[in-house]
């Protein structure tokens, strides 16, 4: 009866193995999610879903597979009220306050409750609104929707107004989440996750457990074993535009920077405004009295390092292009020379652009900057975007 949604969920681009839908299946049978509507929904999500990129992918077919009762006829809720009297009990508990429990074990319980439902839509023909006995819309029947009844089966109905129902065939809301998005914290941490290299340095504080069973089998009693904790081992150089154009973006970077710091052991980073020169700094407070010349960053960080720049490559074309053309100082060389240096002296390098997208073509510099460094090696400051880039970088 799942086969519907393993369809759905393909069809939706959910990269779903039948592996998985096979675990899916042994975990209904198992009764992990047997009356409860949001555990099928959240077990299915589970072992389904493996990157949280495909959460909107997976809630749309969970939707179109499950959408309830609101875009069928009447002749076909014969067939879909024949549930399991377990089954209402247990959601008569999980939804019901005591006092309507109370009201309907006075009106003969659930057996009658689903009874009269069924004798109802036998006895009905075509489309009822308002009053108290047929099946339809904004009565008080039990039966219907948009109406009002403490021991109400809602039918056809987009929303609940009184929150009365029974069950709550289509109570269902998705949030959505998509790649193109803007980074937030979380998201870029998890991003930044694809570009690692393990490896195990510092003291040995960490249980090796493998190490530990074969060395306390071969020697007879317990030997514990240690081993080096593994550590992302990977060099990031980071380079941060500030000021100007940068300002609207100021709290993406800081995110950005922020998850970084966190992800990377090996990170250093310096700071430059719209275009590197020959000279940056780690102090925005001492920008000009305590620069680092950038020749002796490059002589100090070698081509093992991944190099990142952060910025939205907006400015004047002749910053890029002149000599001269930088609008802070007197820059000897063109930005584009230092530009070309950087490329060169670090080849994995990726240019990260908070920029919305859609206006890099009209940005003249934009163009410049991705014809040094290469199209592909600028991209945007969302989930895909970042993550497109470390795969660049790895």
């Amino acid at each position: 009866m799942f086969l519907p949604f393993f369809e759905n969920l393909r069809a939706a681009r959910v990269p779903v193995t039948l592996r998985e839908f096979l675990a899916f299946l042994e975990g209904m049978q198992a009764g992990l999610a047997t009356y409860d509507v949001d555990a099928f929904y959240f077990l299915a999500r589970t072992i389904m879903v493996k990157d949280e990129r495909h959460l909107d992918r997976f809630d749309q077919a969970f939707g179109a597979t499950f959408a309830g009762l609101e875009n069928i006829t009447t002749d076909q809720v014969l067939d879909a009220v024949d549930l399991p009297a377990d089954w209402l009990e247990k959601l008569a508990e999980k939804h019901l306050s005591p006092e309507e429990k109370a009201e309907i074990e006075a009106l003969g319980g659930f057996d009658k409750l689903m009874e009269t439902l069924k004798k109802r839509l036998e006895e009905q023909k075509g489309r009822h609104q308002g009053g108290s006995k047929w099946v339809g819309t904004a009565g008080t029947s039990p039966y219907g929707a948009y109406g009002y009844n403490p021991e109400g089966i809602r039918i056809g109905q987009d929303k609940s107004r009184h929150q009365r129902a029974v069950k709550v065939w289509d109570k269902r809301e998705f949030r959505n989440l998509d790649d193109s998005v803007e980074l937030q914290t979380r998201n870029i941490k998890v991003a930044l996750k694809r570009l690692r290299s393990w490896a195990r340095d510092g003291a040995a504080e960490e249980l090796d457990l493998n190490g530990t069973i074969r060395a306390t089998a071969e020697n007879g009693y317990i030997d514990v074993k240690t081993r080096p904790e593994r550590r992302n081992a990977v060099k990031v150089l980071l380079f941060l535009d500030i000021g100007g154009s940068m300002d609207p973006h100021i709290k993406m970077v800081e995110e950005l920077f922020s998850a970084a710091k966190s992800e990377f052991k090996h990170l250093q980073h310096f700071y430059f405004h719209n275009c590197i020169y020959e000279g940056v700094w780690r102090d925005n407070t001492r920008r000009w009295n305590d620069q680092t010349d950038t020749h002796e960053i490059m002589r100090t960080y070698g081509s093992d390092y991944k190099c990142i720049i952060v910025g939205d490559a907006s400015m004047s074309p002749y910053e890029i292009a002149y000599p001269g053309g930088a609008n802070e100082h007197y820059n000897p060389e063109s930005g584009e020379v230092w530009l070309t240096r950087i490329r060169d002296q670090w080849p994995n390098h990726v240019w990260i652009n908070p920029l919305t997208q859609a206006y890099w073509p009209h940005t003249q510099s934009i163009h410049m900057i991705q014809q040094i460094f290469g199209a592909d090696r600028m991209v945007p400051m969302t989930i895909a975007g970042l993550t497109r880039g470390m795969k660049a970088l790895g």
